[in-house]
């Protein structure tokens, strides 16, 4: 089940499993979910990152792919990358 998180700025957001935060941590929180999803499927696929955040969060062992085109992805992997990023652009995420 995917539940749906709506931020309003400037108001406190309940959040399943935490409490009252404020909607910009609450943003935060759903950015960095949505970008570890998307990566991760890069990173399973043998993509080598190339920012900071990348090579720290994934590590780059075993990496073959320097391209995200080169990737080779199944249609449900580049559906769900794309829905993912439909997801951070809607969130305002960087």
């Amino acid at each position: 089940m995917r539940t749906r998180t709506f931020l309003l700025s400037g108001f406190a957001v309940l959040l399943m499993s935490g409490g009252w935060v404020s909607a910009a941590q609450a943003q935060g929180r759903v950015c960095q979910r949505l970008w570890v999803e998307r990566n991760q499927i890069y990173a399973d696929h043998g993509y080598c990152f190339k920012t900071q955040r990348g090579i720290s969060y994934f590590g780059n062992q075993n990496c073959r792919y320097d391209y995200e085109a080169d990737v080779p992805l199944s249609p449900g992997d580049r559906a769900r990358i794309s829905r993912i990023q439909a997801d951070e652009r809607e969130y305002g995420c960087r």
